[in-house]
């Protein structure tokens, strides 16, 4: 996608909005929208506005469960012609892996000339994506804040992933700094989905009060609690990693904040960082 930096944002729900994907994007990464449990055809139009005179590809990442209860998000997602449309958290890849069509969602991408991502967490998530037709997967290791199944930690589950099929794969879950995208570099990832530290961002959606936990944070848990309390429907088997005592989603790299920062500061400390310490290894390697 002509990124300078292989950084990608995470399209978190209510921290992912428009001007931090323009941020992201114009710093030479890829920016992500993300629309949540709460994810309406019409706030995502209004964060598409927000993207202003986005420089650069930028992203689009719905939920699959919400996107069948609001089927005109695919319509006004595709609409802005998005370089990447990420949809996660369904059931839908497994029958059209089976049947050999794939996904609906995934059809109208590819109709629309826009990149098909998926999220998966299993190596057999991950065959069956593949099959489906999705063009790129994001191996989403248990470490990772907000919703997800916590079934593998992100390197083995990268590592296997990358064994197994042909297509890009994106590593997410715990990657809060430059040695974290690194070593998933090394590992062989196409880029680092990054969600907890840009959702520190001063771009950020965040409220002041969820920044300032976040970056006092350093502990994590697993629950359903705050999905039940307020009636989302999310598929059993798949809970929410916050910050420990508190609502505020968060992974486990949580701990490696150090500050509000702006995106794009961010997204160069992140890329440089990294390279400057893979050029070191292959120094050191010859």
């Amino acid at each position: 996608m002509g990124l300078t930096y292989p950084v990608v944002n995470a399209p978190m729900g209510g921290a992912a909005g428009g001007r931090l994907a323009a941020a992201v994007s114009r710093a030479g990464g890829l920016g992500m929208i993300g629309m949540g449990s709460a994810a309406t055809p019409e706030v995502l139009s209004r964060e598409l506005a927000a993207l202003g005179g986005c420089v650069g590809p930028f992203g689009i990442g719905l939920v699959h469960w919400v996107l069948c209860e609001q089927p005109d998000l695919l319509e006004v997602a595709l609409s802005a012609r998005p370089a990447l449309l990420s949809v996660s958290f369904g059931e839908d890849t497994e029958a059209s892996a089976a049947t050999g069509n794939g996904p609906a969602w995934v059809q109208a991408a590819h109709e629309a000339g826009v990149v098909a991502a998926t999220q998966v967490a299993t190596v057999d998530d991950a065959v069956r994506a593949a099959e489906s037709g999705v063009d790129v997967l994001v191996a989403r290791g248990a470490e990772g804040g907000g919703h997800g199944k916590p079934v593998m930690g992100t390197l083995p589950l990268l590592t296997a992933v990358l064994d197994t099929v042909d297509v890009p794969v994106l590593a997410a879950g715990g990657i809060a700094s430059p040695r974290g995208v690194a070593a998933v570099l090394a590992a062989g990832a196409a880029g680092a989905w990054i969600g907890t530290a840009f959702a520190a961002c001063t771009e950020a959606l965040t409220s002041d009060d969820a920044r300032a936990e976040l970056l006092a944070g350093s502990q994590t848990e697993l629950t359903s609690e705050h999905d039940i309390a307020a009636g989302y429907r999310w598929p059993a088997g798949i809970p929410e990693r916050v910050l420990r005592g508190s609502p505020v989603n968060a992974g486990q790299g949580v701990g490696q904040l150090r500050g509000p920062v702006d995106a794009d500061e961010l997204v160069v400390q992140l890329g440089a960082g990294a390279a400057a310490l893979l050029g070191r290894w292959g120094s050191q390697a010859r």
